[in-house]
């Protein structure tokens, strides 16, 4: 498999027309407004937004969700400067020297630090995509349903494992989120399953239904929950007449390249491994900063490192995230799940054959996310005071706006009402799992995997025969299957073991 370069270039020069920039633009403009707004985030942004996507033509629709994440990415950090309180969670690591320097009358130079950490590492996992998904790809043809049933069964373990104090509550989500996957005619046969009736279903739950609810709609009733009325009182944006408490010098930004360059590298690989997310990445970047620091005794202080660690790790994720996506059909995160249900829609099967199929839509979307990222520096500075009153937004107007934008796009993205009834009722499932302590992230990803899981393991327990010597000749399947046990060990009975 080999993507020429006429397929390329052409590729990066559908991005350039008015039309699809302008999608680019209103997705990152969307996304740091959400990002900036606390109890919201990209994900959820995403997928009110996917039913939008389903009107504009496949290169627009996907950048535009690719801006919306991208964007949130940088807003998220605003509401942790000035609120201490992060608009999304991987900027909670973000606040630890952010709002410190906020408070020392400096939150314009700790915002523009964490714009200009966020955009580069953002870029750096981007040109890694670039470069390696194609390559990978044709790796990934290699594979068999065998090998694919293998590495599905690996990535679920890591999403169970990793995310959530409890593996068991991880497996179980999975469980459910793969047994509701299951909802409609079975791929192979056409036999309809567990419709009860109900022709609605026979072509599967909406991924719209289940990520507003879940998603959106649940985290929007326990914000409600928690909320009660109250909101926190953002820090002013300037107490100083100083300029040079308003910007980031060229000299502070190349004071911090190494941190830079270090958690480019840390989130990037973080980013291509499916479920362990931006929110790890970027702890692992800060204390890794912190411990290669000749002063580690002034992070939390309010030290620009300490905030460019966090910031390049969390957003290197972005752009890695799309490797196992692209290569294998296997969201890393949530928005890269519902990034599958806007492929689906365009008819585009992400997977390892999607660069001979796609290859130019492919390479247009690579050219998207570069423009995104130019255009996250360029209105992030434009626009950073106007962004930041977004954070003062109270959540009595909020909530209801959000719940509004749900119920609108379920209804037009979906079977009318019914998604809408199907979104409500997951919504009370979302609201259960958080109270319960489920991983949300587990099950959705479940979810989307469970169609990509069956064919395979299907195809698997055919060729078998039900024997399991069957795998003596299939090592790569072996080693994911073996990879998979060690993560079960390590974060299910390891974690038992431990003295509480």
């Amino acid at each position: 498999m080999t993507t020429d370069l006429a397929t390329v270039l052409a590729g990066f020069g559908d991005v350039f027309t008015l039309y699809n920039i302008g999608f680019v633009v209103l997705g990152v403009i969307i996304g740091i407004v959400v990002g900036a707004i606390p109890g919201l985030n990209g994900p959820m942004a995403i997928a009110i937004a996917v039913p939008i996507s389903f009107y504009l033509t496949p290169l627009a629709g996907i950048a535009f969700l690719i801006g919306i994440n991208k964007g949130s990415t940088v807003g998220g950090a605003i509401p942790a400067v000035l609120l201490n309180a992060p608009g999304t969670p991987e900027a909670a690591v973000t606040a630890m020297d952010g709002h410190p320097l906020a408070k020392q009358g400096k939150p314009l130079k700790a915002m523009k630090m964490a714009l200009y950490s966020s955009v580069t590492g953002d870029t750096f996992s981007d040109i890694v995509l670039i470069t390696v998904a194609a390559p990978l790809a044709y790796v990934a043809l290699k594979l068999g349903p065998t090998e694919m049933v293998a590495v599905v069964f690996f990535s679920l373990t890591i999403i169970t494992g990793v995310v959530g104090d409890s593996m068991v509550k991880g497996m179980i989500a999975a469980f459910v989120g793969i047994l509701l996957a299951t909802v409609g005619d079975e791929a192979e046969s056409g036999t309809t399953r567990l419709t009860f009736g109900i022709l609605e279903l026979e072509d599967g739950i909406p991924i719209i239904a289940v990520g507003m609810g879940v998603l959106v709609m649940g985290e929007i009733l326990v914000g409600m929950e928690r909320a009660r009325g109250t909101d926190e009182r953002a820090l002013p944006l300037d107490t100083t007449g100083d300029p040079a408490n308003r910007r980031v010098s060229l000299a502070e930004y190349a004071s911090c390249r190494r941190t830079l360059a270090r958690s480019a590298l840390i989130g990037t690989a973080i980013g291509a491994i499916p479920g362990i997310g931006s929110s790890v990445a970027s702890l692992i970047g800060y204390t890794a900063a912190k411990r290669a620091s000749k002063k580690p005794e002034e992070f939390g202080k309010g030290r620009l490192e300490g905030i460019a660690a966090a910031e390049a790790a969390n957003s290197a994720v972005v752009g890695a995230n799309l490797i196992p996506l692209l290569t294998l059909g296997i969201p890393g995160n949530v928005a890269a799940a519902f990034l599958i249900g806007a492929f689906i829609v365009h008819d585009v099967q992400p997977g390892p054959l999607v660069f001979e199929e796609q290859g130019r839509l492919i390479y247009g979307i690579f050219g998207a996310m570069i423009v995104a990222n130019l255009s996250n520096l360029v209105i992030g500075n434009i626009g950073l005071r106007l962004f930041a009153l977004t954070a003062r937004v109270p959540k009595n107007i909020v909530y209801p706006v959000v719940v509004l934008l749900s119920i609108s796009g379920a209804y037009l993205g979906g079977d009318g009402m019914f998604t809408v009834l199907l979104m409500l009722i997951f919504s009370v499932l979302g609201y259960l799992m958080r109270k319960l302590a489920f991983p949300v992230l587990a099950f959705i990803i479940a979810f989307v995997l469970g169609r990509v899981f069956e064919l395979p393991l299907r195809q698997t327990l055919i060729l078998s025969d039900g024997d399991p010597a069957f795998l003596l000749d299939h090592p790569i399947a072996i080693a994911f299957i073996l990879l998979g046990l060690i993560v079960i060990w390590r974060f299910g009975f390891a974690k038992k073991k431990k003295p509480a």
